[in-house]
């Protein structure tokens, strides 16, 4: 695939990693939406949640959930609480066309997002 994603895990273009492992990387969000915003990246592209629908993959996305977490610990968000966002679709607001989960904290977020 030709994502910025992807790019970035070819290592065509260069990002903030936090967390990387065979399956998963975790960068730094460039447009930041509370004080830690990372975005969890599988390795393999699936440019939705429709691709899980396909194959055996159910136990990668139980793990980009773990990863979440794990990376919650690591940057210790973990006891005030965090926020998990997965965008899919126009309507969505997916702006990349690779599955990816965005973790939010640092901060209180309030009930949602959408205003």
């Amino acid at each position: 695939m030709d994502d910025v994603f992807c790019k970035i895990i070819a290592g065509e273009i260069g990002s903030d990693v936090v967390y990387k492992d065979n399956d998963f990387w975790v960068i730094k969000d460039l447009n930041p939406q509370a004080p830690i915003h990372l975005l969890i990246i599988p390795v393999k592209h699936f440019t939705s949640l429709e691709d899980f629908a396909e194959g055996n993959n159910d136990e990668l996305l139980g793990k980009g959930l773990k990863v979440a977490h794990q990376v919650a610990h690591k940057v210790g968000i973990v006891e005030k609480g965090y926020r998990l966002i997965l965008n899919e679709g126009e309507d969505g607001g997916k702006l990349v066309p690779h599955l990816h989960i965005h973790l939010l904290g640092g901060k209180r977020l309030g009930p949602k997002i959408v205003k």
